[in-house]
């Protein structure tokens, strides 16, 4: 009978040893995890202090900056109004299309109960970013459009895109930035060829991970040979907005930084020119 007691007893006691062994390590592992992970440890006095890296992800406005060509689309223009040595002070007046350089679109940009760039909420121009790197199939195929497979793919590789995040789509446009033509791809039937986002993965982005935006590094989120802009009517009916043309997204890692967007304020504007930083910590 005591030897029987003694029997249960001792492997009970091997059966605490191992759970506790394994709770530890699982304690260990989630907590290396979070030690880990940037996003956790960034905070403004850090950033106000210059401790934490900024890449400015916005390309310079001028007369050669990229547009949507379209009939009625003009390039960026700028005039001197006043100069130093005729009026003791520097001063210019600028036109451009809304939609011109690196910019945002709001939700009214394709939908007509959508709101305008000036009515948008401060908070969502804050968001953690995440950045999917296509340029490899973009390379072979200047028509290549994200797949839903893409973003499962990667959050295979990378964890779960947070809740509130923007997501960037790297296809590595941004390499034909100063040589126009190329960058909006046309062929001689006078369409538009580049990579974008298709419909399926912008769905579930929306529905499963509550995005407050989606960005790229080409003209339009849609690919260049987009008529429907499915991709734009479904940010818009939702109430989120568009990056374009944004810059150097091959210099930011896959996640753990943080995006600070900040359009011009238009009134009733269906978008605008927007500086765009991204906090690495």
């Amino acid at each position: 009978m005591c030897l029987v007691a003694g029997c249960v007893v001792a492997r009970l006691l091997d059966v605490h040893e191992r759970t506790s062994s394994c709770t530890a390590i699982g304690a260990n592992v989630a907590s290396a995890a979070q030690a880990a992970e940037p996003d956790r440890q960034a905070t403004l006095d850090q950033l106000c202090q210059g401790q934490l890296k900024l890449l400015d992800l916005t390309w310079p406005l001028s007369r050669e900056s990229a547009y949507w060509p379209g009939p009625k689309y003009k390039p960026f223009e700028l005039e001197t109004l006043a100069t130093l040595d005729k009026d003791g002070v520097l001063s210019k007046a600028y036109c451009t299309p809304e939609h011109l350089g690196t910019h945002l679109d709001a939700p009214n940009h394709f939908e007509a109960r959508g709101v305008s760039v000036d009515q948008l909420r401060p908070e969502q121009f804050f968001a953690p970013g995440v950045v999917i790197d296509v340029s490899g199939p973009a390379s072979l195929d200047a028509d290549y459009r994200l797949r839903l497979e893409d973003v499962q793919q990667w959050e295979a590789a990378h964890g779960r895109i947070p809740r509130g995040a923007v997501v960037l789509l790297h296809t590595g446009w941004g390499r034909h930035w100063n040589h126009k033509e190329r960058y909006q791809g046309s062929d001689v039937m006078g369409r538009l060829h580049f990579p974008g986002f298709s419909a399926a993965p912008v769905r579930f982005l929306l529905a499963e991970r509550d995005i407050r935006g989606i960005g790229i590094d080409t003209l339009s989120v849609d690919y260049g040979l987009s008529r429907d802009f499915e991709v734009h009517h479904l940010i818009g009916a939702a109430g989120r907005y568009g990056l374009e043309n944004v810059a150097h997204l091959d210099e930011l890692p896959a996640r753990g930084f943080y995006l600070v967007v900040a359009p011009i304020k238009i009134e009733t504007g269906s978008g605008g020119q927007a500086r765009i930083f991204a906090i690495v910590p």
